[in-house]
């Protein structure tokens, strides 16, 4: 059974850097691409940053320069470093891992960017 589990989510000034955090199990971890989503509210959710199982990464426009997504096969555990963080990633942010066409996600962690 797959299960992931966010942390590292909070309140923070515009500017201010955070770390998340996504803990795997149910899987073979090291095979798979994982991915970061976020969901602001009202708005659907959407792809922030993926790493594949040979450490290629993908960031959408916005967050380019700003975040960068990393992985520790030992730990089971995809990060996301978050810098320079707007107001605009306002969002509530999601771990996300395709096994064998099955999509799962983990329960979410709230980040807040405001003064």
């Amino acid at each position: 059974q797959v299960k992931l589990e966010e942390s590292g989510g909070g309140l923070v000034q515009p500017g201010g850097s955070l770390r998340l955090s996504c803990t795997a199990s149910g899987f073979t971890f090291r095979l798979y691409s994982m991915s970061w989503y976020r969901q602001a509210p009202g708005k659907q959710r959407r792809l922030v940053a993926r790493i594949t199982n040979d450490h290629s990464t993908y960031y959408i426009a916005a967050v380019k320069g700003r975040f960068t997504i990393s992985r520790d096969n030992a730990a089971n555990t995809v990060y996301l470093q978050m810098n320079e963080l707007k107001p605009e990633d306002t969002a509530v942010y999601y771990c996300n891992v395709v096994v064998a066409g099955v999509s799962s996600w983990g329960q979410g962690t709230q980040v807040t960017v405001s003064t």
